[in-house]
């Protein structure tokens, strides 16, 4: 990260003391000082829900740029850099660009009493509403009624992907209260791309989204994505595309995808063809959900011919699809697998272990780096061996990556870096691969 823009966001840390605190009303006040930057910006595509957000929107943006249009992206966590959290136009942020508009909401907001989300999500809507653009991809940082980017009144769809059990200290402690969270996204008249939700979250959506007269298009009702034969298949009202399987690795990418295409086909005035959709599934790139690193300087610490392989998901149902993709692989090729994992204190770490009982062969447990939410790596080893996995810690990822042996079969094994976003962000920069 560039050294001042990295001095800026560390000074607007102390503006609030707790890192999250879900309010609009701070937000809002300084939108109106700033000018109302938020009712300047492109026609937006609003994303929210627990897992799968980030890779709709990587769907979204590659699809939407093979139809040669212009688009703003904003996601949240980064990896590496901060810069990776804006996109304009294409581009990720420049640190001039990104110092200078720090800079200006630091003035106008005035050392009043301000979340660093809040603040730094400002900063992008000014950056969106003065750079020009055909699209804004909009990616909620934490549930969505209270979101600080829940600003925007008329967006062009609203998308609500799997909802799940996380964050329950600031959403509620019931994946029911945590759907009326997420559900705040949508608005009057708007159309909002549900995704596959179990049957209680699926209810509350079409409750709330009859409450405020928003037209669902809701995933095994009014579209289906799924893979036939080798092939990726969209279907719905307006008929059946025939499609290369996505880039992204995983079965759980198939909903993401499809979510993608639901939300452009709903949008017929954007112009989006079979075609654009086509090229977008084979030139989406979003690292660290189930990325295989082939080069860097990590892959060098393991046993020559391993595989490794980069994921942060970190809650029960990330454990599930990521389990679930690298028992598809076993299928194809075996190999032992070995799970590095770092996990937040914040999180479900045995809930993340399970599915992996009876498939990984061991759990090398590493503390993250520079944070200070990171669990000790003897807590993660415990959790991992209260799931059923024989577990070991290690003070550091590379230590941890060193340990990583044959076993008595002597196949390089497929080691799964995984636990954690932050976790994954030390990887790429340790590996020197960061996102471009």
């Amino acid at each position: 990260m560039g050294t001042e823009s990295s001095a800026i966001l560390d000074r607007l840390v102390a503006l609030h003391p707790r890192r999250i605190d879900l309010s609009l009303g701070r937000m809002t006040d300084l939108l109106e000082r700033l000018g109302h930057p938020e009712r300047q910006v492109p026609p937006v595509i609003h994303v929210a829900g627990t897992n799968g957000k980030g890779s709709t929107v990587a769907f979204l943006r590659a699809m939407l740029e093979a139809a040669g249009k212009r688009v703003h992206v904003y996601t949240s966590p980064h990896l590496v850099r901060f810069h990776e959290r804006i996109r304009l136009a294409g581009t990720l942020v420049e640190e001039e660009t990104l110092v200078s508009a720090l800079e200006e909401v630091e003035r106008i907001n005035d050392g009043a009493a301000i979340t660093q989300f809040e603040i730094t999500t400002a900063a992008a809507f000014l950056l969106f509403a003065r750079v020009p653009a055909d699209v804004l991809l909009l990616e909620v940082g934490l549930g969505g009624r209270l979101d600080a980017t829940n600003v925007i009144d008329k967006p062009l769809a609203s998308v609500i992907t799997s909802i799940s059990i996380d964050h329950t200290g600031f959403l509620g402690d019931t994946v029911e209260q945590i759907a009326i969270e997420k559900a705040g996204v949508m608005k009057r008249g708007v159309p909002a791309v549900i995704s596959a939700q179990g049957d209680a979250v699926r209810d509350v959506l079409e409750v709330c989204a009859a409450r405020v007269r928003a037209p669902l298009l809701i995933s095994g009702q009014d579209w289906q994505a799924r893979e036939e034969r080798g092939r990726f298949v969209f279907e719905d009202e307006n008929g059946l595309l025939d499609l290369p399987l996505p880039r992204l690795a995983g079965r759980h990418q198939h909903e993401n995808a499809g979510a993608a295409i639901a939300t452009l086909r709903a949008l017929p005035d954007l112009g989006i063809s079979a075609s654009d959709i086509e090229t977008g599934l084979q030139t989406v790139q979003w690292p660290a959900r189930l990325q295989r690193l082939t080069t860097g300087t990590l892959l060098d610490l393991l046993p020559e011919g391993s595989e490794l392989w980069l994921d942060g998901g970190h809650n029960p149902d990330g454990g599930r699809v990521v389990a679930s993709t690298m028992a598809e692989l076993e299928e194809r090729v075996a190999r032992p697998l070995v799970l590095i994992a770092g996990m937040l204190n914040t999180k479900d770490s045995e809930g993340f272990f399970e599915p992996f009982s009876g498939l990984a062969s061991t759990v090398l447990a590493v503390p993250i780096a520079g944070s200070e939410n990171s669990l000790p790596a003897e807590e993660v080893a415990a959790s991992a061996d209260y799931a059923g996995l024989p577990a070991l810690p290690y003070a550091s990822l590379e230590e941890a990556l060193r340990a990583v042996e044959l076993e008595d079969d002597n196949l390089p094994p497929r080691v799964l870096i995984t636990g954690s976003l932050y976790l994954a962000g030390e990887v790429l920069a340790a590996n020197g691969t960061p996102p471009e």
